[in-house]
């Protein structure tokens, strides 16, 4: 399983593989084209009201994962979806937030890497 995650601001690279939306809300500021995202799983982005909770408050970092893996175990269709594009190759999940240490992006990719893991 090959995840990368980056900021969907960063510049596209051909290593990036599949570029996969995985914001809720497009990024500010962003054409398709710029973006360079291959498909966007809205519905695999945190609920709006997570979201809102959260608002990326680092004290609210720890709740907001178990809550956003919680929301994650209960999305099976855009699991099924998203793990499908992983077993065809390279991804890399692009997320628009500014706080590179604090987001979905990061709690999606080590979730998925811990569900493969229990596979094995």
């Amino acid at each position: 399983m090959k995840i990368k995650i980056k900021r969907v601001y960063e510049t596209p690279e051909k290593e990036d593989g599949e570029r996969i939306l995985v914001d809720r809300l497009w990024p500010r500021g962003l054409t398709k084209q710029k973006a360079a995202v291959d498909i966007w799983l809205k519905e695999i982005g945190p609920s709006t009201q997570l979201r809102k909770w959260f608002a990326h408050d680092a004290a609210k970092w720890i709740g907001f994962q178990q809550k956003y893996i919680k929301e994650l175990s209960s999305n099976i269709n855009e699991v099924s979806i998203l793990k499908a594009h992983i077993k065809n190759g390279p991804v890399t999940l692009v997320y628009g937030a500014r706080d590179q240490e604090h987001n979905e992006a990061l709690v999606l990719k080590k979730w998925l890497e811990q569900e493969d893991e229990k596979k094995k």
